[in-house]
C-alpha cells in the first residue's frame, strides 16, 4: 500500500511539473515588417525581436521573411501581390510547430494591415492578440516619402501610382497600389482594389472574415500623431477622408465599417477588446521604453 502511494505521488509530481512547464511558457510572437524593411534588419526588426526576447523570458519570436533572402524580402514589400504574401505567410504559420497553440502578432506599418488579413483569412493557428503599429487600415491616398535607403525605388513606385493605381497590371504587382484608397473615386476603388477593399468588406460581406476577427482577445491600434508618412494618418485608427474629397475626415466610429459592423469592430469595442494607443512622434518613431510600457507590459506579458 505504501509503495503504491509513493508511486502515485511520483506520477502526480511529474504531471504537475509538466503542466506547470507548459502553462508558464510565454505565448509566441510573430512580427511583420513594413515597406522598405526586412525581417532581420539589425536597426529595425532585428532590434525589435531582441527587445521582445529581452523583456519576455524564453519567448519564441518569429520575424516574417517574405522570400528566401533579405534582399528578396525587401523587394517583395514593394512588388509581390499582397494576396500571395498572405497565402505564403498562412503556410509558414500553419507549419510552424511552435505556434500551434496560438500566438500574438505585431505588424509595423503595412505589416499591420497584412496581419489583420491573416487574422481574417487564416484562423489556424489562432492569433490571440493583434497589435498594429502604424498600420493603414483604411488605406492611403498619398506617398510622401520612403524609409531607409529606398528613395530611388520609392520614386519608381510614385510614378506607377500616378500612372494608375487601379490599372489591372499595377494592382496585381504593386503592393502600395493594393491599399491605395482614392476618396475621389470610391466606386473605382471598390471595384478595382484587389486587397484592401476585400478585407474591409467593401464589395461583398464575407461572414468568415468578421467571425475570425472577433476571435481576437485584443485588437490594438497605434497611431503616430506626427506621422508624415501615412496620408491620412487617421487611417491608423480606421478613420479616413469623407467620400468625394480629400480634406475632411471621418473617425472610425463614423465609418460604415464600424456603424454596420462589417468587420466586428463594434463588437470588439463593446466587449473592451479594441484599444487605441498613440505616440506623439513621426511614423514608427518610438522609444524602447514606450514600446515596453505600452505594448509588451500591457498586451504580451
Amino acid at each position: 500500500m505504501a509503495a503504491n502511494m509513493k508511486l502515485l505521488a511520483a506520477v502526480l509530481l511529474v504531471c504537475f511539473a509538466d503542466f506547470t512547464s507548459v502553462s508558464s511558457s510565454p505565448v509566441p510572437v510573430v512580427i511583420w515588417h513594413g515597406m522598405g524593411d526586412s525581417c532581420c534588419n539589425p536597426l529595425s526588426m532585428g532590434s525589435i525581436k531582441k527587445l521582445i526576447e529581452k523583456n519576455i523570458h524564453d519567448v519564441y519570436v518569429r520575424s516574417l521573411e517574405i522570400g528566401s533572402s533579405i534582399e528578396e524580402d525587401t523587394l517583395n514589400g514593394f512588388f509581390m501581390n499582397v494576396n500571395d504574401q498572405i497565402n505564403m505567410v498562412c503556410q509558414k504559420l500553419a507549419t510552424d510547430k511552435k505556434l500551434q497553440s496560438g500566438y500574438n502578432a505585431i505588424g509595423f506599418s503595412q505589416g499591420g494591415q497584412f496581419l489583420r488579413a491573416i487574422a481574417q483569412r487564416c484562423p489556424s493557428p489562432p492569433m490571440l492578440n493583434l497589435i498594429s503599429v502604424g498600420g493603414q487600415h483604411q488605406g492611403v491616398f498619398g506617398f510622401p516619402h520612403c524609409p531607409g535607403d529606398n528613395e530611388t525605388l520609392c520614386e519608381y513606385v510614385r510614378k506607377l501610382l500616378n500612372f494608375g493605381a487601379y490599372n489591372d497590371e499595377i494592382q496585381s504587382r504593386l503592393v502600395q497600389a493594393e491599399y491605395w484608397h482614392d476618396p475621389l473615386n470610391e466606386n473605382e476603388y471598390k471595384a478595382k482594389s484587389v486587397f484592401l477593399a476585400d478585407i474591409n468588406q467593401e464589395t461583398t460581406v464575407n461572414q468568415t472574415y468578421k467571425t475570425n476577427l472577433q476571435k481576437l482577445k485584443n485588437l490594438v491600434l497605434v497611431k503616430f500623431l506626427q506621422d508624415t508618412m501615412v496620408e491620412p494618418r487617421e487611417s491608423e485608427w480606421f478613420g479616413y477622408y469623407k467620400p468625394g474629397q480629400d480634406k475632411d475626415l471621418y473617425t472610425m466610429f463614423e465609418s460604415p465599417l464600424y456603424t454596420e459592423d462589417k468587420l466586428g469592430l463594434k463588437t470588439l469595442n463593446a466587449t473592451g477588446r479594441l484599444h487605441f494607443l498613440s505616440s506623439d512622434s513621426d511614423h514608427l518613431q518610438f522609444t524602447e521604453q514606450w514600446f515596453i510600457d505600452n505594448i509588451l507590459n500591457k498586451f504580451l506579458k
